[in-house]
């Protein structure tokens, strides 16, 4: 599945540490934004589990969004920049 991960998190170390995480599972296209295509139900589940144990729940967010192959085949963009990576996309269902 492709999913979408935003975050807004307030302390520059813990922000350093989910962008390290979220590396290993995705691209990121911008500053507080990456696109992880393939992410089976496992590693989903073992992301969130990372980011959970880093972030303060109290003051810091972060989004998963999935979206889906037409979704991912419509996404549009402006200014620099690759479109979505499509590889390794599978539907889960």
């Amino acid at each position: 599945m492709f999913y979408l991960v935003c975050f807004d998190i307030v302390d520059d170390r813990k922000r350093y540490r989910v962008v390290k995480a979220l590396k290993g599972f995705g691209v990121r296209v911008q500053k507080s934004v990456f696109e992880c295509p393939g992410l089976t139900d496992e590693k989903l589940v073992k992301l969130r589990h990372r980011i959970d144990d880093i972030i303060d729940h109290s003051e810091d967010s972060v989004r998963f969004y999935p979206a889906c192959r037409k979704c991912v085949a419509g996404v549009e963009y402006s200014g620099i920049g690759d479109p979505p990576v499509k590889q390794n996309f599978s539907v889960v269902i």
